[in-house]
This record gives C-alpha cells, sequence and structure tokens, in this order.
C-alpha cells in the first residue's frame, strides 16, 4: 500500500474457492477440513465470514486480476457510462449478484465451503450489498431467495451484516427469515447506557428484550438479533473504556478514518492508567456490559481479546495494522486482569445456560405468568414498575429488569438484572418480594451466591447485579 501498510484482515477476495494461504501451513486445504473436524469433535462450530459484496481488483483504476479480465460488465456493477465501478462497499467495485453467472458463482462457493469443508454457516460481509437489485435492496432478491430454497445452505446458520455504503445501504431488521443480524443499535445503545448518557431508558429496553422492535416481524425470534459491545471493526472493550475518542495516527491519515464516536469513556485518564482506582472502575464498567450482554434476549457475542483486555491503543480501524497493534498479546491470557474477566464471563455463560429467563427463545410480553407477576416488565430504584414519566425522563439512568417463566413443574423462575448506570452509589429496593438469592454483582466479582435479607440491595454507581427466586404454586 502506499502508506506502508498491509490489508491485515483479509477483507479482499481474490479467490473465491480458496482458503487464505497464511492460515495454512504448506498449502494444503485438508488443514482447514482438519481444523473443522476437530472444532465439532470438541462441540464447537465454525461460521465461515466471507466477502461476496467486492474484490481486489478494486475500482476501474485497479488491476486485471480475475473476474474483471473474463466479464467485466457482467461481473461487477457499473455506471450508466458502462466504465466506472459503483463503489457500494467503500473499496472500489461492487459484485453484480443480480446477474445469474455472477450468482451461480456465489452460491457454488457457498456449497463448496459448506458441502467440502462442513462449515455450520456464514457471517456476510456487508450483506445489503448481496440483496440489492436494480430498484434497490430487496427483500426477495434473487440471492435470498436462492439461499433460501437451497437444500444444503438453507439448513445452516446465517448471518448478515446489515449495511452497506450504497443507497439505503443501512437494513437492519430488513432481512428475511433464516437470518441474523448483527445488531449495531445494541453495541451503541448499551455503551452509551453505561457512559451515562441521558435519555437511554427506552432505547436500552428495547435492546435488553431482543429489540423486538427490529426483529418481531417476518416470523424472526430474539435469537435473530447479534448483541455485541465490541467487533472486529471498531474499538475494543479495552479501549471503549480508556480511550474517549479514536487513535488512529498510525494509519496514515491524520485521524480521519475510522468512526468519530466510539460512545466510549476514558473514566479520569486518556489510554492506559497506572492508578490503581481508574483501572478498578473501568474493569467493574467492562463486567457490566458484559452482565447486559449475556443478560439480554438475543445472541450474544464478543470479540476475542475483550475477554482478557485486549488494546489497540485507541485505533478503531486496524485494518491495516499487520504490528502490535492488532496483534494478540497471549500474556494476557495469564495475567491477573485476563484471569479475572474470563472466569466472570465463564459465570455469565454457566447463568444464561442455567435460567431460562436469561435466554428465552420467543419475545417476551407482559403477560401474568403468577398473581402480579408478568412475564416481563421494568422497575426502578424504588421498587415500582416504571411509569411513562418515568420512561420519558431523561435523568433516569436506573433499570430493573425483571422477567418470568413457568417451568415445566409448574414453578416461576423469576430473574432481576439491575442496573445503575448512574455516578452514584444508590439503594434499590428489590423488584417483589420474593426470597431473591443474589447470583453475582459486578461492583465485586468476589461475592458468591447467597440469599438476600430484606428488602434493600445497596448498588454501586455503573455496577449491575442479577438476582433469581422461584415461586411455587
Amino acid at each position: 500500500m502506499q502508506r506502508g501498510l498491509s490489508n491485515y484482515w483479509g477483507y479482499n477476495t481474490l479467490a473465491f474457492f480458496a482458503p487464505e494461504p497464511r492460515y495454512l501451513s504448506d498449502g494444503n486445504p485438508r488443514e482447514l477440513r482438519e481444523m473443522v473436524r476437530r472444532y465439532h469433535a470438541a462441540g464447537l462450530e465454525v461460521i465461515l465470514d466471507v466477502v461476496y459484496n467486492h474484490t481486489c481488483e478494486g475500482s476501474e483504476l485497479g488491476p486485471t486480476l480475475s473476474w474483471r479480465g473474463l466479464d467485466n460488465s457482467s461481473y461487477y456493477r457499473l455506471t450508466d457510462d458502462n466504465r466506472h465501478t459503483v463503489n457500494d462497499t467503500g473499496t472500489g467495485n461492487t459484485l453484480d449478484l443480480y446477474h445469474p453467472r455472477v450468482l451461480q458463482m456465489v452460491m457454488d462457493s457457498l456449497r463448496y465451503w459448506a458441502e467440502s469443508f462442513r462449515v455450520d454457516g456464514f457471517r456476510f460481509d456487508l450483506a445489503s450489498s448481496l440483496g440489492r437489485e436494480p430498484s434497490g435492496f430487496d427483500y426477495h432478491s434473487g440471492f435470498f431467495d436462492a439461499l433460501r430454497q437451497d437444500p444444503t445452505l438453507s439448513t445452516l446458520k446465517l448471518i448478515a451484516e446489515p449495511w452497506d455504503l450504497g443507497p439505503d445501504g443501512y437494513q437492519l431488521g430488513h432481512f428475511p427469515p433464516g437470518f441474523a443480524e448483527w445488531n449495531d443499535r445494541y453495541r451503541d445503545g448499551l455503551r452509551r447506557y453505561w457512559r451515562g448518557d441521558e435519555s437511554m431508558r427506552p432505547e436500552v429496553a428495547a435492546r435488553l428484550s431482543g429489540s423486538g422492535d427490529l426483529f418481531d416481524t417476518k416470523r424472526k425470534r430474539p435469537m435473530s438479533s447479534i448483541n455485541f459491545v465490541a467487533c472486529h471493526d471498531g474499538a475494543t472493550l479495552e479501549d471503549v473504556v480508556s480511550y474517549e475518542g479514536k487513535h488512529n495516527e498510525a494509519n496514515g491519515e491524520d485521524n480521519r478514518d475510522g468512526a468519530n464516536d466510539n460512545y466510549s469513556s476514558n473514566y479520569g485518564a486518556e489510554g492506559p492508567a497506572t492508578d490503581p482506582a481508574i483501572r478498578q472502575y473501568r474493569e467493574r464498567v467492562k463486567r457490566s456490559m458484559l452482565t447486559s450482554l449475556f443478560g439480554a434476549l438475543g445472541t450474544p457475542m464478543i470479540l476475542m481479546g475483550d475477554e482478557c483486555g485486549r488494546s489497540q491503543n485507541g485505533n478503531n480501524n486496524a485494518y491495516c495494522q499487520d504490528n502490535e497493534i492488532s496483534w494478540f498479546d497471549w500474556s494476557l491470557v495469564g495475567s491477573d486482569q485476563g484471569k479475572a474477566l474470563s472466569d466472570f464471563i465463564a459465570r455469565l455463560t454457566t447463568l444464561r445456560r442455567q435460567f431460562k429467563t436469561l435466554r428465552f427463545d420467543k419475545f417476551m410480553g407482559n403477560a401474568e405468568i403468577a398473581p402480579g407477576v408478568a412475564q416481563l416488565d421494568w422497575w426502578d430504584e424504588r421498587g415500582v414498575r416504571l411509569s411513562p414519566e418515568d420512561w420519558s425522563n431523561q435523568q433516569g439512568r436506573i433499570l430493573i429488569m425483571r422477567r418470568a417463566y413457568r417451568k415445566e413443574d409448574g414453578a416461576v423462575e423469576v430473574s432481576a438484572l439491575m442496573m445503575n448506570a448512574s455516578g452514584e452509589k444508590i439503594d434499590f429496593k428489590l423488584p417483589g418480594e420474593f426470597a431473591w438469592q443474589l447470583m453475582f454483582d459486578t461492583s465485586d466479582p468476589a461475592i458468591q451466591p447467597h440469599c438476600l435479607d430484606g428488602q434493600i440491595y445497596h448498588m454501586h454507581d455503573r455496577a449491575a447485579a442479577l438476582l433469581v427466586a422461584e415461586l411455587t404454586s
């Protein structure tokens, strides 16, 4: 590259039927097949991140390496002059899946990876481009219809990155049944909430309850929402609590590239902190963000390295950094910070498997499960259900999500996710006079599960806690 950088992420496809050579020791694809088999033997699935929206040939000024030399006007979307490429991807060119031969190539490629390598699904980069036809993005595009009728591909996990740079490119919630979608509104809403922004109660409640305003259509369920607080494209979780803004100076674009707002806070010092109080506070906020991630309806996703404090030194667009900015520092895994956060995430995943209310697979309503106990309702620190006035309170930063589920034996499982995103310690009146058991409190990960006495619980600032109870008939 002209700036002496590299395409570290590799989102520049040349051959749609070949593994990335850097992942192989001897260049033989059998290594990838063996890897998939070993993951399956360990009970893990493999989802392939695929880029069918553009190629490494770039714009009309780019090199001729593959499709351009074969049939440029068929494989790429061109402007009216039939010369310049359409750039809906931000990388110079856009494949034209409306053309039957291009669609055939993509389908053949997907079936190759599914049948020859036995991957369990695909995450489609810039998936809005794949569903765009001459009239615009189409819920019934040829690509989507071909996927849904394919006997092999329709049974796999299909995940869309629901946006690109083209017209009407933001299509979150508009992909057909069978697709899950990356939910950036979850990411932004939860970051802003835990940062302490005003007027976040309604947005956070919608995200925690599965984003039904986006997905409770077209026969979808909460699992269609891929919830995350950080992904490879943007700031890491560590950087979200360590930097007020982006620091992309190493990219050579005078810090102009990358998202301008991380919805982040440094909590007292920009970058790495030596003050133990700041470091402990940041760890608390990270635990609270992860709690709201694993406690929300939907499919939780975490970025590799977030479980042990990986940083990119504030760079939120590290696609071109083949160096310490992007590399994984494996010493973090064995560090005190890394082990503590990994252990906490393990507790969260265990609780999510244990309690149905934390992973309910349908959208929850306000119907009563037991007398005075709704399937889903919202409370505040006063121990009262939120009123319309409470929802519109700009300064409201306290939220309790109480859920209930009747089990097969007739008992009712109740959980309460209590969150204090304010900067003050607050006494919470518990949401219902039940025999509550505290499972954890993000202000102190050493707290072990125990029964609570009384109806008042002291909550630290920017902390979250999970309570559970069981009602018998």
